[in-house]
């Protein structure tokens, strides 16, 4: 059985990236499962989604804890905890790692012991692609899938998009599939798990809340903003005033949330009741002003924001 995790963030299109790896293994044969893990409202944080194929029915379920292949759409997310890139690695996984930096360096900072493959980043124009490209990339590993099957898979699933999306959604898997050919193979299927090999639950006793508290809570229209989603972040995004040069349109363009905003002196502001600590902005940020902070750090009383 092949077993593969995507990471990246929400809004990068792991959904759809498990879904036209999933197609093209059914295509090719292959009892499949496909699903992506995420809560409501997460795009800009970290979220997973899983491919499990066999020729064989499928008896598992849930989250894959000894993946054969882990895809990262944002090399970010490997250096977060929260994100669970590395959960489960093993000697057998296999790393694609969408980034422009060599694997060797990937492998060093990581600690990998594994196979490392990195795929070059897309140009901003393409990015909205990125689900594709590393579809693609993650079907050329494998040798039972091959670039036929690919095209006949995205275009299955992306057609209700509309012709021009369905073209350049292929263009792009067939870029990704393109690089990594010379590597089919490079992933291997590993053998059918027995009940011993799990590992139980930690389970949590969590004290009943007063019954006001739990009641679910129905807002009307356009009151997302009384939603304080920075209750989500790990990380606080710090500004560097010294070191800001006032390009405010590119942190505030890059934030998906929209959680910057401007002073009438051009300095960007964070709002800290909606950034869900994504850290879009650190990486966006070209002279660095933007540092992380853990939020328990971050929320310590006499600390700045």
């Amino acid at each position: 059985m092949y077993r593969i995790r995507f990471h990246g963030r929400g809004g990068q299109g792991m959904k759809t990236a498990g879904r036209i790896l999933g197609s093209t293994f059914f295509l090719a044969g292959f009892e499949v499962q496909d699903a992506p893990r995420y809560g409501a409202e997460r795009r800009g944080a970290p979220i997973f989604a899983y491919v499990r194929a066999s020729r064989a029915p499928i008896f598992e379920r849930g989250i894959i804890s000894r993946p054969d292949l882990i895809i990262v759409a944002d090399d970010h997310l490997s250096a977060m905890p929260e994100a669970g890139v590395l959960s489960g690695a093993g000697e057998q996984t296999v790393f694609l790692i969408h980034s422009n930096e060599k694997a060797s360096l990937w492998q060093e900072r990581l600690n990998l012991h594994g196979t490392v493959f990195t795929l070059p980043t897309l140009a901003k124009s393409e990015l909205h692609f990125r689900g594709a490209a590393c579809a693609g990339g993650a079907a050329a590993l494998i040798a039972e899938l091959n670039a036929d099957l690919l095209a006949q898979a995205v275009q299955e699933e992306v057609a209700p998009l509309g012709p021009e999306l369905v073209a350049v959604t292929l263009a792009v898997a067939r870029t990704a599939y393109a690089a990594l050919s010379g590597h089919r193979g490079a992933v291997r299927e590993d053998a059918p798990l027995s009940a011993k090999d799990y590992t139980p639950p930690a389970w949590l006793t969590l004290a009943c809340e007063e019954p006001l508290l739990s009641a679910p809570a129905i807002h009307a229209a356009a009151t997302s903003e009384l939603a304080q989603t920075g209750l989500w972040r790990s990380e606080r995004p710090l500004i560097d005033e010294s070191r800001c040069n006032r390009c405010w349109w590119i942190c505030s363009t890059f934030c998906p949330e929209g959680a910057i905003q401007v002073d009438d002196k051009r300095r960007p502001r964070i709002d800290y009741a909606h950034c869900k600590g994504c850290l879009i902005c650190m990486a966006q940020c070209p002279t660095h002003a933007i540092t992380a902070l853990p939020e328990a750090e971050a929320a310590t009383p006499g600390t700045k924001p």
